[in-house]
C-alpha cells in the first residue's frame, strides 16, 4: 500500500492502480479497477512477441518510468513506509546475494569450472555496484516480469504496473535484467538491442536518472544486475540435474547463462566473470545433451517462448 500511495498521491504518477480506500488494522484495501487492461504474459503466451511489439516497447517504457521518477525520493518513500510498521530502509544488498555467490560458486565448481582469481574479482565489484547504486537507486516493485504489467489489448496501451508487495528501494537496472534474460516463465526473451525494446528502456529511465547516458555506468550496472540473476538460477542446478531430458528448466539455465553473458559482453564489462559464465553454459551443454540446443534459431526460439 505505501509504494501505490507514494507513486499515486505523493509524486502524483499514473502508473499503479490507485488506492481508493485502506483500513491496514483490518488488513483491509480497496484498488482501482484495471479491467479491461489483461497481463502482458497473458498477451505474449496467446498470440507471441511479434504480435505485441508496441506493447513490449509500452512494458520497457513502464520499466524505465518507474525508476526514473522514483530515484532520489527513497527518503519520501520510507517516511510513508514508515507510517505502516518498522522497516530497515538501509537493507544490505551485498549480504543479501552472499550466499547466492557462495552456492553458484560451489555448483560451477563441482561441475569443473572454480571461479579463478580475475573472475572472483570481477564478481565482487559486480555485488558491490548492486549495493552501493548511487544515482541508480530507484524504486522496484520487486518482480519486474511481463505478469506484474496491465495493459489494454488493442489501442493504447495505458499501462499500469502492479504486485508490489515486495516493493523496495533498489539498483534501478534490476528491473532492466528481464528485458535482457529469461525470468521464471520463459525460455527466451530475446535480444532487446535488436528490437529497440533496450533504446525504450534506456532513454526512459534517462529522464530520471542522467547517468544512464553514460555508457560505462550503464554497462557496469546492466551486466552487474544480469549476472547477479544467474547466481540465483544456478542455485537450481541439483534440481535440474534431476530431471529428465527435455525438461525446458534445463534449457531456460542454459538461455540464462548464455543471455547473461551477451549482455555483459555487449557493454565490454565484466570480461572475466562472462568467461567464467559462458564455460559453465559449455560444461551444461556436453553433461545435458538434450539442452544442446541452438537458441539462436528465431523459428523454433522466437522472444518469449514461454517455457513448459
Amino acid at each position: 500500500m505505501a509504494a501505490l500511495q507514494f507513486l499515486n498521491e505523493d509524486l502524483g504518477i499514473d502508473l499503479t492502480p490507485g488506492v481508493i480506500a485502506a483500513d491496514t488494522t483490518a488488513r483491509f484495501l480497496v484498488l482501482e479497477d484495471l479491467a479491461p487492461r489483461v497481463p502482458l504474459d497473458q498477451l505474449l503466451r496467446r498470440d507471441g512477441a511479434a504480435a505485441h511489439g508496441d506493447r513490449l516497447v509500452a512494458f520497457a517504457h513502464a520499466r524505465g518510468a518507474l525508476s526514473a521518477v522514483t530515484a532520489g525520493r527513497a527518503e519520501t518513500y520510507y517516511a510513508r513506509r514508515a507510517e505502516l510498521g518498522p522497516v530497515d530502509a538501509a537493507t544490505d544488498q551485498a549480504e543479501r546475494l552472499a550466499p547466492l555467490r557462495k552456492g553458484a560458486i560451489e555448483h560451477a565448481s563441482a561441475l569443473g569450472v572454480p571461479l579463478d582469481g580475475r573472475a572472483a574479482h570481477e564478481l565482487t565489484a559486480a555485488i558491490d555496484e548492486l549495493a552501493a547504486p548511487g544515482p541508480f537507486f530507484a524504486l522496484s516493485n520487486g518482480d519486474a516480469e511481463a505478469n506484474n504489467i496491465l495493459l489494454h489489448a488493442s489501442g493504447p496501451a495505458d499501462a499500469r504496473l502492479i504486485d508490489f508487495e515486495f516493493a523496495r528501494y533498489t539498483h534501478a537496472l534490476t528491473d532492466a535484467v528481464c528485458l535482457y534474460v529469461p525470468g521464471p516463465a520463459w525460455l527466451t526473451v530475446g535480444d532487446p538491442t535488436t528490437t529497440g525494446l533496450a533504446d525504450q528502456y534506456r532513454r526512459t529511465l534517462a529522464r530520471g536518472i542522467p547517468e544512464a547516458e553514460d555508457d560505462r555506468r550503464y554497462g557496469d550496472g546492466l551486466a552487474a544486475a544480469c549476472l547477479s540473476w544467474v547466481l540465483v538460477r544456478l542455485q537450481r542446478f541439483t534440481l535440474l540435474d534431476t530431471r529428465s531430458p527435455g525438461d525446458h528448466s534445463r534449457l531456460q539455465l542454459i538461455v540464462t547463462l548464455e543471455a547473461a553473458a551477451h549482455t555483459a559482453e555487449t557493454y565490454r564489462t565484466l570480461p572475466h566473470l562472462t568467461a567464467w559464465i559462458r564455460r559453465i553454459a559449455v560444461v551444461l551443454r556436453r553433461r545435458w545433451p538434450d539442452a544442446d540446443q541452438d537458441f539462436a534459431d528465431s523459428a523454433r526460439y522466437p522472444p518469449y517462448r514461454a517455457r513448459h
